[in-house]
């Protein structure tokens, strides 16, 4: 009996690292210990809590940060989506006899608010009236004619909304309802939905029922529609209704043509769906905001839709178009594989948004994603995750804490899922790397105060937090232990089995030994027991796999 509880006190040593305060958190949340995982690290430095940290986790939207990430090593933070048209025919007296036809790339962020600048562009070629149709050619993306992902009963919410080629103002459908002026119109011109309006408006004060407008949504026919109906009071101001209702490329057709017309630039044709013809010229590129501010909307607002199109772009620009989901999800694996960002930890991606529950991540790869983007762009990507206190999810959520403007995080919800994941400065202005996974039914708003427990303390130090670490015996083996800066160790790759506060006992080293190891302990400020080092990467992951089997299924591999 007692060599069994010296080997689990052993094994705990060697699979979790918590200050007290972290420990008395998750003791306190009533959160069952093995639905928790943390991982906190100084930025560039020590690791201070690490608690089922290579657990695999339902991430939710903190996997954004992992696709983000990607996409802006791939493509760069200046990268800009195009939207291309086209001609056929010929031009003569300001009539285009042909076709105006338009190539989709993918761009989420194309709304109503680009038209202005695309008819100018077409007005500019002195196009004064089109004999042909508008042809549009979504055929970058190869996902199907889903309008919405059918995660959850929301079937019509915007988060739900599905990536297309030819997407237009992410496939929202918006229904402006004036109860005091008595009008009900579309936002958009769109005649690919119509209004049913049933409204009946009374003079009561605009609160609880009579406050807003009962929605259904009727996909029966051809042509959805939006029904209105119910008692509403004629004192309410304007409600806009935002729904998934029909295709994105039909809601740009209609508004494109509309804008057209009030420009002075009839279109003679209709609609057609197809690839751009080889005899069709170019005409000009029209360009998305920058791949920054994308990313930026991404994480700090958690767009699904945004999110999914990237994941679908990499797919493209790795491994040709169409884009399809598989192409997507190899290129991210790739990416980070070829940054050294992924060896051999969790990573299970389905769309690159998280809105899913097969996606599976660990706490060290999202620590390892993150320590890796800020070591290579530093603020700049600090900065488009949400700011606590100023924007996106975390706005109102640390609001008169010391949290508030020293952290920045992405979250992550989905039902009996509560995730946070980013940077925290204390207040002696050190940066740590935060990772906080909770998956557990106990109900999330206990995930919630677990995270703001233990960012608050994090946030309220003024120095690096102690790394308190149990173990067995008062007995330690200073043998072969020295500081690192006077060791002459190799530089190459090795294998660290476990850090402590304090020199690690005689025990835990002849474990490792009896396992077949040479091991060394390095000393800085903590003491870092490493197995190694080795000239290649390669050579330290032959062994990692032999050593998580055998003594912490918590080794990584470091470069020394």
């Amino acid at each position: 009996m007692k060599h069994i509880i010296i080997y689990l006190a052993i094994t705990f040593c060697l699979h979790a690292t918590l200050p007290s305060e972290v420990q008395q958190q998750i003791n306190k949340s009533g959160i069952a210990k093995n639905e928790v995982s943390v991982y906190i690290k100084e930025v560039g430095g020590d690791v201070i809590a690490s608690y089922n940290a290579h657990k695999a986790m339902t991430p939710a939207s903190v996997i954004k940060v992992v696709t983000t990430y990607a996409s802006i090593l791939n493509l760069g933070f200046d990268y800009r989506w195009p939207t291309q048209f086209y001609t056929t025919g010929i031009l003569k007296n300001g009539v285009l006899h042909g076709d105006l036809i338009v190539k989709g790339f993918g761009d989420p962020t194309l709304s109503s608010d680009d038209l202005p600048e695309i008819i100018n562009e077409i007005s500019k070629r002195g196009i004064h009236k089109i004999g042909g149709s508008i042809l549009i050619d979504r055929s970058y993306f190869k996902v199907g004619n889903k309008d919405n992902s059918g995660f959850d009963e929301n079937i019509y919410s915007p988060y739900n909304a599905m990536p297309d080629a030819m997407m237009f103002n992410e496939r929202i459908s918006t229904i402006c309802v004036a109860p005091n002026k008595n009008r009900v119109i579309q936002k958009s011109v769109d005649y690919s939905y119509k209004i049913v309006n049933h409204l009946q408006r009374i003079n009561v004060p605009c609160e609880g029922r009579y406050s807003w407008p009962i929605v259904k949504i009727d996909k029966t026919e051809t042509v959805p529609s939006v029904l209105l109906h119910g008692k509403i009071s004629q004192r309410c101001g304007e409600r806009k209704i935002s729904q998934v209702i029909t295709k994105p490329y039909k809601s740009f057709y209609y508004a494109l043509k509309d804008a057209l017309l009030k420009k002075g630039i009839k279109v003679q044709g209709g609609l057609k769906l197809e690839k751009v013809p080889s005899s069709a010229h170019i005409l000009f590129t029209h360009y998305s905001q920058s791949l920054e501010e994308i990313v930026s909307t991404t994480a700090k607002d958690s767009n699904n839709l945004y999110a999914r199109h990237l994941l679908l772009l990499l797919g493209a620009k790795m491994y040709g178009a169409p884009a399809t989901l598989s192409k997507g999800r190899s290129a991210i694996v790739n990416i980070l594989k070829s940054k050294k960002t992924l060896h051999n930890e969790v990573l299970q991606i389905d769309n690159g948004s998280g809105l899913s529950r097969i996606s599976k991540l660990n706490a060290k790869l999202l620590s390892d994603v993150l320590e890796g983007a800020y070591e290579k762009y530093g603020e700049r990507w600090r900065d488009t995750l949400s700011v606590a206190g100023i924007d996106g999810t975390i706005k109102r959520r640390f609001g008169g804490t010391i949290v508030s403007k020293h952290a920045w995080m992405k979250t992550g919800t989905l039902k009996r899922v509560k995730n946070i994941a980013g940077y925290v400065k204390n207040r002696a202005g050190k940066l740590y790397n935060v990772v906080i996974l909770v998956n557990s039914n106990k109900g999330n708003w206990r995930a919630n105060q677990l995270q703001n427990e233990i960012i608050q303390w994090l946030a309220n130090g003024t120095s690096k937090p102690k790394v308190i670490r149990q173990h067995v015996s008062e007995k330690y083996a200073q043998k072969n232990i020295q500081p690192a800066a006077s060791m002459n160790i190799p530089k190459g790759y090795a294998v660290q089995v476990g850090s402590f506060a304090q020199a690690p006992n005689a025990a835990y080293l002849a474990r490792i030994k009896k396992a077949g190891f040479s091991y060394r302990v390095l000393h800085q400020s903590i003491y870092r027991v490493i197995v190694g080092p080795y000239g290649d990467e390669s050579s330290a992951k032959r062994i990692l796999g032999d050593i998580r089997k055998k003594l912490n299924r918590g080794a990584f591999i470091v470069k020394l």
